[in-house]
């Protein structure tokens, strides 16, 4: 039997390396910083539970109120109401994120690969049918299912483009570092404005984690989580018709 007529018999697959060590373990430590992070927010969130735009909370039109209770306490860390502890934890998972968020970053810009996300103008034409072929939960096969398709590239673009200006607006927050920088204030328009706009881009950030665990279930969970705990990942070759 030939190598083409053993690649494309039914049921062929191979097994490639797609994710480098480093990449798994920011990886691990950005899933427990994010959920950690998450948590300790609805805490800090709960404190307070309204939103507004301005220097000023307005009681009588927020842009999101949930009073008087906000978030359920299983969904916070720690999971008793104490605001100092909460802001203990959500400022250590923080900086332990923008750490190993610098570390990836800088990884993928020293080997090239922050270029794989940038898409072409053929990659921002077929958006239509990226969008079809996933509604349809048909998903590429062989060497394409080791490429980012354009819907990928957009929303990791668009988590990475978050993160800074959700630092930002968390830092706003801090009565210390608006001392040290006033601008900050004013940029967002206010502290109320800066609290607006870190809530929102979490939730941002909620959705993307949220769409990105329901592909990975969609597309085959073993083999995409045994991909990123041991770093190899099993193709089926384009030819096998199942």
């Amino acid at each position: 039997m030939s190598a083409a007529e053993r690649a494309f018999r039914p049921g062929a697959q191979r097994v490639v390396l797609r994710h480098s060590a480093l990449t798994r373990i920011c990886h691990g430590i950005n899933a427990v910083c994010f959920f950690a992070l998450l948590m300790s927010g609805l805490q800090i969130f709960n404190a307070h539970p309204t939103l507004n735009f301005g220097q000023t909370t307005d009681f009588a039109r927020p842009l999101l109120s949930l009073a008087p209770d906000g978030f359920p306490s299983w969904a916070t860390l720690p999971e008793a109401q104490d605001l100092a502890v909460g802001r203990r934890w959500h400022f250590f998972f923080a900086w332990a994120l923008a750490l190993n968020g610098a570390v990836y970053l800088a990884d993928l810009l020293l080997r090239g690969r922050i270029r794989r996300l940038w898409p072409s103008a053929s990659d921002l034409a077929s958006i239509p049918h990226a969008i079809v072929e996933h509604a349809r939960l048909r998903f590429p096969k062989g060497d394409a299912a080791l490429s980012y398709n354009v819907l990928q590239k957009l929303a990791y673009l668009a988590a990475i483009a978050a993160f800074p200006l959700l630092i930002l607006a968390g830092l706003t927050m801090s009565p210390a570092i608006d001392a040290a920088f006033p601008w900050l204030v004013d940029a967002f328009g206010g502290r109320q404005s800066a609290r607006a706009v870190h809530f929102l881009l979490a939730s941002f950030l909620v959705a993307f984690v949220a769409i990105h665990l329901a592909m990975v279930v969609l597309s085959g969970p073993i083999n995409n989580i045994v991909s990123m705990i041991t770093g190899r990942y099993r193709i089926e070759e384009e030819g096998h018709d199942a």
